[in-house]
């Protein structure tokens, strides 16, 4: 009888052991440890590889290696599972795409993916697979994630065991690496949504330390280059629902993420982040996808956070699961409408080239605290959090207008010899095209006056900038030179990356500055190297191949 009350203690420490409950429920290591500590890279992997061995609609596989050598794991739900992207065609369910800890100090996106996965699976939330294929990467970050201590992020209310940080092997923000796709992890990310084409990302964050009584606050994509009507949607339909089932299913409080202008007089506005395209929420919409961020609130405690991050993905699940037909028609015009421009001799659409943040017209409702203010030691005026609570009825910056722009060409030409330039719109899933015999064309150039580098480095770059003027000029093209039209998808995001004087795109991020040189003669600097092409033309070209 011993030996037996001795195996059965065995058996229990192996049950426990390998992340089971006493209902054989898997477990992350935050519910296992109370709510005290996050899930390590490795248990991770080895959660998704026990839902696999209980369930059929799931796949594992990765989408990049880090730097350190480790792999990015992808989840695929599906009912029925799809053995490829292409399988989407087959059963007429659209991707949606889930990305959590791309900052790994913010794990509570990691931990709540890893349990919506688990529900989904285990039966309580497999409708959610009916009308939708998930793809999770529930730990985007794998080498920050690794780098946990309690001395990151101590601002926020837990884990006690700590997080890791926000970049990544190579000190990287990833969610500032969207146009120059200098990681591995959005490299392969990107390779992933050119396979897939997710009709929305969730991504999923942590906010650095508002002060609001709202335990979850979220945003869509606001950068102007992008076709309005797709955040339009999400700020006037889907967040609305989402929020409402949030308050009277789980009474959960949610608001618009973002911060105040003044922390001293908060009833100046409420400002959201800006419209740059490095950021995955912007990136999207240029892309003509739909797009959320979620932020849960820094200051609840860590169990809290967890929470309202899995109900937020949960109802916004719920809802695209029930609006798919609906969704997806509004992306089909939305390439339509690119592709429309690029082929017609219109030439109203207009590129945004500066920007300003402007107040929506109805003002937003935070639940905050009264803050008494205070001189610190340099004299400045500063704000102190009370436990106060007010209400503050205040302005909403987070409608961007475009304050300077320049009619959208018809597609781009530029030499042969620039095949970086090439291969990074390839990346981007961009069409590249050849010229497949000489052209001579009349086409609008850039004449560089100035060149300006930033003073201060981020990112490992200092930023170029450009000012000039443009002008038409008749031009010999030799066969091979690449040429992007603007009929097709991505249009908007070609421009950004193309444009001379884009405030995101490759002159910004350095990859023309060996071409901005002075001339020898000493007149100057050069014609920008992409030339822009004002009205469609018949051409011969055939799709580039860089292989």
């Amino acid at each position: 009888m011993k030996n037996n009350s001795l195996l059965l203690l065995v058996v229990c420490w192996l049950w426990f052991s390998n992340g089971y409950s006493w209902d054989g429920k898997i477990l992350t290591r935050a519910e296992k440890s109370d709510f005290k500590a996050t899930t390590r890279y490795s248990e991770v992997i080895d959660f998704l590889y026990a839902l696999q061995k209980q369930s059929h609609y799931i796949r594992i596989s990765s989408i990049a290696q880090s730097v350190e050598g480790r792999d990015v794991p992808l989840a695929v739900l599906g009912n029925p599972l799809p053995a490829s992207a292409s399988d989407l065609l087959i059963t007429n369910k659209p991707a949606i795409y889930i990305q959590a800890n791309i900052h790994a100090g913010e794990v509570e996106g990691k931990e709540a993916s890893l349990m919506l996965m688990r529900e989904i699976l285990s039966g309580d939330l497999f409708h959610l697979l009916d009308n939708q294929v998930l793809l999770f990467t529930p730990i985007f970050n794998p080498d920050g994630n690794e780098k946990i201590d309690p001395r990151n992020r101590r601002n926020q209310l837990g884990p006690d065991s700590g997080v890791g940080i926000r970049y990544n092997g190579q000190n990287l923000d990833l969610n500032r690496d969207y146009m120059k796709l200098e990681s591995p992890e959005n490299i392969g990310a990107l390779q992933l949504i050119n396979d897939w084409d997710p009709l929305l990302l969730i991504d999923l964050h942590t906010t650095n330390g508002s002060y609001h009584q709202e335990p979850l606050t979220y945003a869509t994509s606001h950068n102007p280059n992008g076709d309005p009507a797709l955040p339009q949607y999400v700020r006037e339909k889907l967040f609305p629902e989402v929020a409402q089932q949030l308050l009277s299913q789980h009474k959960i409080l949610s608001l618009p993420y973002g911060f105040f202008k003044d922390a001293t007089d908060p009833e100046k506005g409420w400002r959201s982040f800006n419209h740059q395209p490095y950021y995955s929420t912007n990136y999207w919409g240029l892309r003509n996808r739909f797009s959320i961020l979620n932020e849960n609130y820094a200051y609840a405690d860590y169990q809290t956070r967890i929470m309202v991050c899995y109900h937020f993905v949960e109802q916004i699940l719920n809802y695209t699961n029930n609006h798919v037909d609906e969704m997806r028609d509004m992306v089909r015009k939305a390439d339509q409408s690119s592709v429309a421009y690029g082929m017609s001799p219109d030439t109203s659409k207009m590129f945004g080239l500066e920007f300003e943040a402007v107040p929506f017209e109805k003002p937003l409702l935070v639940r905050s605290y009264e803050f008494d203010l205070y001189q610190d030691e340099q004299g400045r005026k500063r704000a102190r959090k009370t436990d106060r609570l007010k209400n503050y009825q205040t302005p909403f910056f987070s409608d961007f207008r475009m304050t300077r722009s320049i009619v959208v060409p018809k597609g781009y030409f530029f030499p042969a010899n620039l095949k970086e330039i090439a291969q990074k719109l390839i990346q981007h899933g961009i069409v590249v095209e050849r010229l497949s015999q000489p052209l001579r064309l009349n086409l609008q150039t850039f004449q560089i006056k100035k060149v300006d580098h930033s003073e201060r480095m981020y990112q490992g770059h200092r930023f170029t900038t450009l000012s000039g003027e443009y002008q038409f000029q008749e031009l010999e093209l030799e066969r091979g030179t690449f040429f992007v039209g603007m009929n097709q998808p991505l249009a908007n995001l070609v421009a950004y990356l193309l444009e001379p004087e884009s405030d995101g795109g490759l002159v910004y991020w350095n990859f023309f500055d060996r071409y901005l040189h002075a001339s020898q003669w000493g007149g100057g600097y050069n014609v920008f190297p992409v030339f822009r092409l004002m009205q469609p033309e018949k051409f011969a070209r055939i799709k580039a191949n860089l292989n």
